[in-house]
């Protein structure tokens, strides 16, 4: 069988869910229009009344969230005249500065954000962010009196800027090194006492900026490690601050080059505590309890009018939050921005204003849990082969490499493919595969219900999916380095097979979620290979067999068409081995070759003749099938048109040695 290389979270060119693919024209009708609203709120920037500024700023901030009004706005160099402004005199002035360029990063694109940086958004925004650092402690400074805005508000606005121009630019995170900005991030972070907002912000931008960034890791120092450690020590219980440890914990990770051995050893067994608390915790019983204490809570208000005025408290600049979390999601999913469209969100009324105590604890809860996720899916694939190593090593079985979950080197505590025994024996030690099948799992029925019910608890149905497709990669990455026994034996095996594909056929809707099938075909395929490697029976009937390989090979999604057929030639090659199972066989492998011969991806067809090999490589019912559907003719008459779809015109020479199917596709030098 075929290698599969292990997801990793990366984070690829920015492009927010809903946007265009191409990058936003500076071109068009809108530049002609005088009368356009960029044309009509840049003017007003340049106002002498504190008040107008801020409206035109956010009426910026709101504007840009239809991109196709993107394009007026840079043409008119909006970028240039809204950046003084983070220096305004006024606090609110700057706030709404800085959240329209917030929003005009998160909705614009990777091309915006580059350009944002090249028209030197980033100087302003470093001295509006030390200011801020040097008035956290100044509350009583002549600049704050009279001010609705304080200086931490303005200080999360600009950090959730830095944020997005981060992620989305390596020229930006380039320049952060330089500016020395950890610094600032730092403040930010120590600041959770007093505005837990604030560092949260702070902790998601250094877990982001401290992601492979060579530069700053050789020169992070003490004081850097001792901030995050003293988080993750913190014994605070809650959802908020269960985020921000599992932050905390993310950039510890990132940063673990930096620290000694034995220290690397230490910062491990803490991190790895600090993701189990957060796995351990049960959102499909929290959430039903957080409803019901906000809903006691809210019914001792005596008019709608106090959360009118909450509701209108929050900062201009925060429309764009919930699209700047799908776009991240996608992102972390490695989507390319055209997979997956749907239209911008534009409706502010489900965002939550400050007094939404308990919702926005609960979306604390799955954001950490996710992120704890993420963090184990790149412990477990940490130092990854280029991708021509993991070509060079497709054509050796899988499961020679790392077969009992163990790495053969002490030399590291991480290496490629498998884990380190340590670090095998710190995740087994928290329970970690345990935590990570339990969130595989669909939320209670009692937390979807509820979160369907009510409008403004909708938003984290989306959030308990992406925690349960995160769990899913990760199984699929820790798979295949734990040995049998740390996943309860054979038939704690057989039992999560039985999960697994108890989730893939329970409902139509699941067959239709590219994300989740991605994640679900990945673990279930890892798990089944481990599963023939160690003799165990495999859990699928025929008929569900083939209405999977149906329903996933007509995805899009390449990766997912691939695992479908490797399921199948892992499942047919166990089959092969057991009595009476011809008829099952030939039904296999006609599907196989049906794609071999249909496919129009090249890998798929590859993959798909990988796995009729595999299934008919050996045995007397695979014999036996094989000739019943005239097996070696069917695989000669296939080359014309497997030949045509190669460019250099491959020959694939098929031959037979007694019960064994042998193929060799040659491809000529160029």
């Amino acid at each position: 069988m075929g290698k599969t290389k292990n997801n990793k979270f990366k984070r690829p060119s920015f492009s927010p869910d809903g946007l265009p693919a191409t990058p936003v024209k500076q071109t068009g009708d809108e530049s002609e229009d005088e009368d356009s609203p960029a044309a009509e709120l840049l003017d007003k920037l340049q106002s002498p009344s504190a008040d107008v500024r801020e409206y035109a700023c956010a009426s910026i901030s709101r504007v840009v969230q239809q991109s196709q009004t993107i394009p007026g706005f840079l043409q008119r160099d909006a970028v240039r005249k809204i950046g003084p402004l983070l220096l305004d005199r006024s606090l609110a002035v700057r706030e709404t500065a800085a959240g329209a360029l917030r929003n005009l990063s998160a909705c614009g694109g990777p091309e915006v954000c580059e350009d944002m940086v090249r028209q030197d958004a980033l100087t302003p925004l470093s001295a509006l962010l030390r200011e801020c650092c040097t008035g956290f402690d100044m509350s009583s400074s002549p600049t704050m009196k009279g001010q609705k805005r304080t200086v931490e508000d303005v200080a999360n606005e600009a950090v959730n800027l830095l944020w997005n121009l981060c992620e989305s630019s390596s020229t930006a995170v380039s320049v952060f090194n330089k500016a020395g900005l950890l610094d600032v991030l730092l403040h930010c972070l120590q600041r959770h006492p007093q505005n837990m907002e604030l560092a949260i912000s702070a902790a998601h931008c250094m877990h982001t900026v401290t992601e492979e960034n060579e530069e700053l890791v050789r020169n992070v120092n003490a004081a850097v490690f001792g901030v995050l450690e003293n988080i993750l020590s913190s014994t605070h219980t809650s959802m908020e601050y269960t985020l921000l440890r599992t932050l905390a914990a993310g950039s510890l990770w990132n940063l673990k080059s930096g620290l000694s051995s034995a220290q690397q050893s230490q910062t491990l067994t803490a991190l790895t505590t600090t993701l189990s608390h957060s796995l351990s915790l049960d959102a499909g019983e929290l959430i039903p309890e957080l409803w019901h204490a906000e809903s006691a809570r809210l019914s001792k208000e005596t008019t709608s009018a106090t959360e009118s005025d909450h509701t209108d408290a929050r900062p201009a600049g925060h429309e764009a939050e919930e699209m700047e979390e799908d776009v991240r999601d996608e992102k972390m999913n490695g989507r390319k921005p055209n997979e997956r469209m749907s239209k911008p969100k534009n409706d502010i009324s489900d965002l939550l204003p400050r007094d939404r105590l308990e919702l926005r604890e609960a979306k604390a809860l799955l954001s950490a849990q996710q992120t704890s996720l993420e963090i184990i899916v790149n412990m477990c694939c940490s130092d990854e082969p280029s991708d021509d190593e993991w070509e060079e090593m497709s054509s050796s079985d899988e499961s020679e490499v790392c077969a009992d979950g163990m790495s053969d080197t002490n030399s590291s505590l991480f290496s490629p493919l498998c884990l380190s025994a340590e670090l095998h024996t710190i995740l087994l030690n928290h329970s970690i595969p345990q935590q990570i099948l339990k969130k595989a799992e669909f939320p209670s029925a009692a937390a979807l219900e509820l979160c369907s019910k009510y409008p403004t608890w909708k938003c984290l149905l989306k959030k308990m999916h992406r925690v349960q497709c995160r769990a899913l990669t990760c199984l699929h990455n820790i798979l295949s380095s734990m040995d049998t026994e740390s996943l309860d034996g054979a038939s704690g095996l057989q039992a999560v097979a039985q999960h697994l594909s108890s989730l893939v056929f329970s409902s139509a809707e699941a067959l239709k979620d590219e994300e989740f099938l991605e994640a679900v075909t990945s673990a279930l395929r890892s798990l089944l290979q481990i599963m023939a490697t160690k003799n165990i029976p495999q859990c699928m009937t025929p008929h569900q067999l083939m209405i999977f390989c149906e329903a996933a090979t007509s995805c899009e999604l390449v990766s997912v068409r691939v695992n479908a057929l490797a399921i199948l030639g892992i499942t047919g090659s166990s089959l092969s081995k057991e009595k009476n199972t011809a008829d099952t066989l030939q039904l296999i492998g006609s599907a196989l070759l049906n794609i071999a011969v249909k496919d129009s991806n090249l890998v798929v067809c590859g993959e798909a003749l990988d796995a009729l090999f595999d299934v008919f490589a050996d045995g007397d019912e695979a014999e036996k099938a094989g000739k019943n559907m005239n097996l070696l003719s069917s695989l000669k008459a296939l080359q014309p048109g497997f030949r045509a779809k190669v460019c250099l015109k491959p020959t694939i020479n098929i031959t037979t040695d007694t019960n064994n199917l042998i193929y060799h596709i040659h491809t000529p030098e160029q």
